[in-house]
């Protein structure tokens, strides 16, 4: 196990150098002056005055002593100075992560609560009502853009019937109530993907478990149907079943970016958006190389879930 742990900790390595070098060099290689476009028209910078502030951020520099730099800032907790705001891009970065973190997390644990429930049920009653309205959910779910379906909770809940905030992000160390009824919706466009695609694998796992020899002998010894669900179907079942979940948090991390420009949401994925218009390099290269940091990880966590839930995985 800890061998299998360090080979993937030294395999995460490279990853996120190799991740590093792409997001450094395909900003440059994008069309677009940072500086230019921080100036914008203004006539009040002269060319020397433009050549000195390309010198404070290094980008004066040849790019492979530009990269060189950053990386070796990262490596002790400098992620360099905002080309617009000319603030830290750590503090702001981190400052941030804590809400990204907050609707990611709620929206995976909604999509877990209601999805693999939801799989189970439409799999033990296979053919019946239920599993025809759970298929057909998750059929609209896994096709609705969260976007769309943001705009659509937005009208109902905040025009139409002035339930819920339009947008805005309240701490919920200020007002835990406010900050409640701000998540609700974009938590609720979130989950609406994990919870289709939980719902759907966790349902033909099911299935392919209750078609195995030792589920049908727990029938035939007359245990109960909860019995046999819980103790001999599920954890068999839930292998693949964690491995789309794992899938599913990357795919929140990626819609937190549109959920956030949505409802005005200060995270990191807004600070991605702006940061991206702005052409504000060190923000653009912090928050990707974070993000798939965090994409390992789960990643690392799933394999090693696969050891609890089957003890016949060895890691070697």
């Amino acid at each position: 196990m800890i061998s299998f742990i360090i080979r993937r900790l030294l395999m995460a390595v490279v990853v996120v150098i190799i991740v590093s070098l792409i997001v450094f060099f395909g900003m440059r290689l994008l069309p677009g002056d940072p500086i230019k476009a921080l100036v914008g028209s203004q006539q009040v910078y002269s060319e020397e005055q433009i050549t000195l502030l390309k010198h404070e951020f290094g980008l004066d520099k040849p790019l492979i002593i530009q990269y060189l730099n950053w990386i070796g800032g990262i490596l002790h907790g400098d992620f360099g100075k905002s080309i617009v705001g000319r603030t830290p891009v750590a503090r702001e970065i981190f400052k941030r992560i804590p809400i990204t973190i907050q609707l990611g997390l709620s929206a995976f644990i909604l999509g877990s609560i209601i999805g693999i429930p939801a799989g189970i049920i439409s799999a033990i009653r296979r053919g019946k009502l239920i599993d025809t309205l759970v298929v057909t959910l998750s059929n609209i779910g896994i096709t609705t853009p969260v976007f769309l379906l943001g705009y659509v909770l937005i009208f109902v809940f905040s025009l139409r019937f002035d339930w819920l905030p339009v947008q805005g992000y309240t701490k919920p160390t200020v007002d835990f109530w406010l900050n409640l009824r701000q998540i609700i919706m974009p938590v609720a466009c979130l989950s609406i993907f994990p919870i289709a695609l939980l719902a759907r694998q966790t349902r033909s796992s099911m299935l392919e478990v209750l078609r195995q020899d030792f589920t049908r002998t727990a029938w035939s010894k007359g245990l109960r149907e909860w019995v046999v669900i819980m103790r001999h179907t599920l954890k068999n079942a839930l292998i693949p079943v964690i491995t789309v979940a794992g899938m599913g948090i990357t795919v929140i991390i990626g819609g937190s970016v549109i959920i956030e420009t949505v409802f005005n949401i200060p995270g990191m994925g807004r600070l991605a958006v702006d940061s991206v218009l702005n052409k504000d390099y060190p923000y653009i290269q912090g928050i990707i190389l974070i993000i798939s940091s965090a994409v390992i990880l789960v990643n690392l966590l799933v394999d090693l879930t696969y050891g609890w839930l089957d003890p016949r995985i060895r890691y070697g």
